[in-house]
């Protein structure tokens, strides 16, 4: 790994800390021997350490210790991108190990703000090992239930990106920040430089959220308080927001599910939470703008949610809101689901993307959920693709909505009715909320 010269552009590990942070204390470095030219016994790496120590006044590429960030203590990894680029060695090993020791043992959220090159060259294999090592601490973070944020600076890749960076809970990235596995010096020479971008990985669904410096300490506090704010309880059904009249008949259900005035789900998250973060994307290269995830605070304690917007739900959609009912199962935050799709995305390129494994993603998280799961049906529920993010047991409904094992226009058609029978099938099919409290699918309907 070369030494590269300090960018006064680049900010350096403690000054990236006091951008989210006004009180630090270091975590003191393991003990151990290292040979003077590391394990390889490479020649010259050592003076190189020395210039880095030198000209950083650090003694490896991250700084570790316990911070307080805004309300929240956690424990921050905070790398020196001039400490031979930010790379990962043996002793960066060590300091990180430690770091997640700490968060494990005291149970404190692990914040890692990264910057990095990747592996240190100069130790070979044992270097790139460390890559493991970093997972497996990882690993036993998550399943301790201790949350992980990262921060993606300038620049984010190989193995940093690809083991802390991309293995976070919650993933934040500085606008321009250079984000990619592989880095500037090794990619094809016709690659586009704009796909190794924070706004790229974003777009693709890798990132939760692109945030600029000067609002990341606000950011983080929110998120580091929604992600330690738990609590055992099942979330309370929202009000029904809009016409609180039930429908008369079926085709009366399902025109006021599809009225363009109808209250949508960002209207009920607003009146539901105080505060809220989402997370975006389902880390497959996908993100769905028509479904809402994320953690809120709804009277001093921490609700996941997953909501449809009321358009077809693509598969990256379904993959998000099983990541996040899956990550908030690990962390025991109840869960709230709003459904409100006339289905799921049907197109050639919702089924190349996988729209059947995803939606089975999807039940298989409300079914495993080790939470309580609290559905509110507040438009549309058409078919598999909003039963998908039902909780069996614990679903209400809106005066508003609908809940149908197919739309009747389709049923009609299935059936090969006339257009004239719509109507008459629509309330065949029973699919209005008083219906559905009647045949046992829904448990009541909100509001009423």
């Amino acid at each position: 790994m070369s030494e590269p010269a300090k960018n006064p552009q680049r900010p350096t590990a403690r000054e990236t800390l006091a951008l989210i942070t006004d009180e630090f204390t270091e975590l003191p470095p393991p003990e151990g021997r290292h040979k003077p030219d590391g394990p390889l016994d490479w020649q010259g790496y050592g003076a190189s350490v020395a210039r880095a120590a030198e000209r950083t006044g650090e003694r490896e590429s991250v700084v570790c210790g316990q911070a307080v960030v805004g309300e929240t203590r956690a424990v921050v990894i905070s790398f020196e991108f001039g400490f031979l680029g930010g790379s990962l060695g043996t002793r960066t090993g060590d300091l990180i190990e430690a770091a997640h020791e700490q968060a494990r043992t005291h149970r404190l959220p692990l914040v890692s703000l990264i910057a990095t090159g990747g592996s240190r060259m100069q130790e070979g294999m044992l270097a790139l090992t460390q890559l493991q090592r970093v997972a497996r601490q990882s690993v036993r973070t998550a399943e301790a239930g201790v949350p992980q944020v990262a921060v993606l600076r300038d620049p984010t890749t190989g193995g940093g990106w690809a083991t802390l960076g991309a293995g976070a809970d919650m993933i934040l990235a500085l606008p321009g920040a250079q984000v990619g596995f592989a880095g500037s010096r090794v990619r094809p020479a016709d690659a586009d430089p704009a796909a190794y971008t924070a706004q790229a990985q974003f777009a693709s669904g890798h990132v939760d959220a692109v945030v600029p410096a000067e609002e990341l300490r606000a950011e983080l506090s929110l998120r580091l308080r929604l992600l330690t704010s738990a609590s055992p309880l099942p979330a309370p059904v929202p009000k029904a927001l809009g016409d609180t009249a039930l429908p008369k008949t079926g085709w009366d259900a399902v025109l006021a599910a599809r009225a363009p005035e109808r209250p949508r789900a960002d209207a009920y998250l607003d009146a539901y939470f105080t505060e809220r973060a989402e997370v975006s994307g389902d880390r497959c290269g996908g993100r769905d703008p028509g479904v809402r995830c994320g953690f809120g605070l709804r009277d001093g304690r921490t609700i996941a949610y997953a909501a449809q917007c009321g358009t077809a739900t693509r598969p990256a959609g379904y993959r998000t809101a099983a990541r996040l009912i899956r990550l908030a199962g690990r962390l025991g935050v109840p869960v709230l689901t709003l459904v409100d799709t006339p289905g799921a995305a049907n197109d050639a390129a919702a089924e190349s993307a996988g729209a059947g494994p995803a939606i089975a993603e999807v039940f298989a998280a409300v079914a495993s959920a080790r939470v309580p799961v609290t559905t509110l049906v507040i438009g549309e529920g058409g078919s598999g693709g909003a039963l998908a993010l039902a909780a069996p047991g614990n679903t209400w409904a809106t005066p508003s909505s609908y809940f149908s094992v197919i739309a009747p226009e389709l049923a009609a058609a299935i059936l090969k009715r006339p257009d004239s029978a719509v109507h008459e099938t629509a309330d065949q099919l029973r699919l209005r909320p008083q219906d559905l409290v009647d045949l046992g699918v829904v448990r009541g309907i909100a509001g009423v």
